[in-house]
């Protein structure tokens, strides 16, 4: 699908004038040293008298506040371009040490000197990202759970106590208040092309920044405080990320698909250039904090054209949403139509189950969300993740071009990445993780055979072990429910002669998880369903993992002999219940993984029957959390064990034989 460009800005009239005329209506040349001591020092007097109230509420008038500040931020720009980097440092580096941040600032401060468009939007979008996280380490220390809108922040009682009021004021009307420039926002989400942003804002938001540390001094010397930053978010499993190939002969073609592909803004040119040249020149964090605007605006043009509301590509009034990836990502927009987004992008695992992963999922890694509110380290922003963005970039600049630009899409280094597009599965959703976990735990348990344990000449000579015709009726209940599965299984995957050892493997687990489950707008029952499944099979994990632990300890203690008389028939009968334990945990898992298989049906349903499929699940979810118990280090309850299990597995056979699982209702 081609888009049409007539697109020339994305930034509506009402914002558009605030931003780009506003601030420059008043020509007053104002002198830097009203506001600017002979120390050094800002005179925060002076900066706040230029904040403009309305008489009838005392609120701020930002349209006045505009005006006004306007030729102070001109001055301010100025002064910064007459001092040299070494002036600069001397005067102004030790007043960044609040933020944490001191270098991204005085890399602004070099921005600044030649003012290149591309530039100053990148240093404005890094600047405002670490403002907001030094921002919430302030308010921790008056206030707990730190507001996760910028806009509530400079809102809060906390900062106004450390900052005062007026000060508070003077930022909103550049950050975090819709009806001020709301220069964060316009450039996170995609709305303001690199000409639209004025360098001389930027140039104020950097000396506010200073004026704040020298308030906040004094503040922590009056108080004896200390500040504590917050530790980074560390992307953590980095090869679950890894999903696309990319090489720089990718890059190459990437740099000419660009210009012609129809899902790049002209106007926002220079920004997909700029990111492309960052990832060249190992600067992770500026390729991605580039990309992603561009990638949303790039989407939104999509998400308007499609749901034909093309007057959602402008940014709002600030009575009004404007569109971001949130409402482009859900099923339907808010007046209840379904989103056609999707269907445009006919394959959405392309776009909407990586941009999910990637951006929303909780377990994900949420760049934007971590990048926007500076909580990652931009200097070891690690190169898989930008590798993954700008490769997804790609694909979507290829998806939607012209048809005489097919050879591109045939080239021998995007066809694989198309590819993998075409084939995404999402790895973060509930879904993925449940599948992740269960193999997990299954690789645990097939551990236990190679467990150390005494010898059976040795057991025999110990006196008073009781319960191997229990454990014995166990295994024979649980043979009994497998066969019953049987038929929800893939086939010749079961031994009459062996059915546990033959069915419950690992090998049959990794099948039955290689199954597609739609993870796309899961409906809310699913979720719960999950939700449970994941729980069981978290705690059959803990049980496998203490199982291993007191299995080891105690046959050290035996070799040592070290155990005392009741310590080694305790031992025993852990040996004895792990026969048992074994096949049961991994029966469980059996059921959780097949019962994911078919999560989809349980919205067939009735409500009295699903919640009495609910119970059923948590009363399995309650076994598994007292075998956690049982079989905790504090405990050895083991005999206890073998009463609970036989419970248990009556339950789950009784349910089966009723035919009230999910795997029931989707045959």
């Amino acid at each position: 699908m081609a888009l049409s460009d007539p697109v020339t800005t994305c930034l509506s009239q009402p914002v558009h004038y605030a931003i780009c005329k506003l601030g420059f209506e008043k020509k007053d040349t104002y002198d830097i040293n009203n506001i600017l001591s002979g120390t050094g020092e800002v005179c925060w007097q002076a900066v706040t008298e230029h904040v403009c109230y309305i008489e009838s509420d005392q609120s701020v008038d930002y349209i006045k506040s505009i005006r006004s500040l306007g030729p102070v931020c001109e001055s301010v720009n100025l002064h910064f371009k007459s001092l040299s980097k070494e002036q600069f440092v001397i005067q102004y580096a030790s007043w960044f040490h609040w933020t944490n941040c001191t270098e991204v600032f005085l890399e602004v401060f070099d921005v600044l000197q030649y003012a290149q468009a591309t530039e100053v939007a990148l240093g404005l979008m890094k600047l405002t990202s670490c403002l907001e996280r030094a921002l919430g380490d302030v308010y921790l220390l008056k206030g707990n759970d730190c507001p996760f809108l910028l806009r509530d922040l400079l809102a809060s009682e906390q900062l106004a106590g450390v900052f005062g009021q007026a000060v508070m004021n003077v930022l909103r009307v550049f950050i975090g208040s819709p009806y001020g420039l709301n220069l964060r926002n316009v450039l996170w989400h995609g709305f303001a092309s690199p000409q639209e942003i004025p360098a001389k804002y930027c140039a104020m938001l950097l000396f506010l920044t200073a004026g704040l540390g020298q308030l906040l001094q004094t503040y922590l010397l009056q108080t004896k405080c200390i500040l504590v930053h917050r530790p980074y978010v560390i992307f953590v499993s980095l090869e679950e990320l890894d999903v696309f190939p990319l090489n720089d002969e990718t890059l190459f073609i990437a740099e000419e698909l660009v210009k012609m592909s129809s899902f790049v803004l002209k106007t926002m040119l220079p920004f997909w250039m700029a990111a492309l040249t960052a990832f060249k020149e190992s600067r992770y964090a500026d390729s991605v904090i580039l990309l992603l605007p561009q990638l949303e605006v790039g989407l939104r043009l999509l998400f308007t054209t499609t749901n034909k509301c093309p007057n959602r590509l402008l940014t709002a009034e600030s009575s009004a949403l404007y569109t971001t990836f949130d409402e482009m990502l859900a099923k339907h927009l808010d007046n209840e139509d379904v989103n056609q987004l999707p269907v445009v992008l006919e394959e959405p695992a392309m776009a909407s189950d990586f941009l999910w992963d990637f951006l929303n999922h909780q377990e994900g890694p949420r760049i934007r969300d971590h990048l926007s509110h500076g909580e990652i380290n931009l200097e070891t922003f690690p190169r898989e993740v930008a590798n993954q963005i700008v490769a997804f970039a790609i694909t979507l600049l290829c998806r939607f071009s012209d048809e005489d630009m097919f050879s591109f899409k045939e080239h021998v280094v995007i066809k694989p990445l198309m590819n993998c597009a075409s084939c995404y599965r999402s790895r973060f959703h509930p879904i993925s993780r449940l599948k992740k976990q269960v193999l997990e735990c299954m690789k645990s348990i097939h551990l236990w055979p190679e467990l150390p344990t005494m010898p059976e000449e040795q057991v025999q000579m110990i006196k008073g072990l009781e319960g191997n015709a229990e454990a014995n009726t166990l295994i024979l209940m649980i043979s009994e429910i497998i066969s019953q599965l049987q038929q929800y299984m893939p086939q010749n995957c079961c031994s009459s002669d062996d059915p546990i050892n033959s069915v419950l493997t690992e090998r049959l687990l990794m099948e039955l998880c290689d199954t597609r489950v739609c993870t796309l707008y899961s409906p809310r029952p699913v979720l719960e369903v999950v939700v449970v499944l994941r729980k069981m099979s978290t705690q059959c994990h803990q049980v496998s993992q203490q199982v291993t632990a007191s299995a080891g300890l105690r046959y050290t203690q035996w070799v040592n002999k070290t155990l005392r008389s009741r310590q080694r028939h305790n031992y025993l009968r852990m040996l004895n219940s792990i026969t048992f334990l074994s096949p049961v945990l991994r029966l469980i898992l059996l059921l959780i993984t097949l019962e994911l298989v078919s999560v989809h049906s349980v919205c067939k349903m009735n409500s009295f029957d699903y919640q009495q499929y609910l119970k059923f699940l948590k009363s399995i979810l309650q076994y598994t959390e007292n075998l956690v118990t049982y079989t905790s280090p504090e405990k050895n309850k083991w005999d206890e064990t073998m009463e609970l299990t036989n419970k248990a597995l009556i339950k789950i056979r009784k349910i089966s034989d009723r035919k009230m699982m999910l795997m029931h209702l989707a045959t």
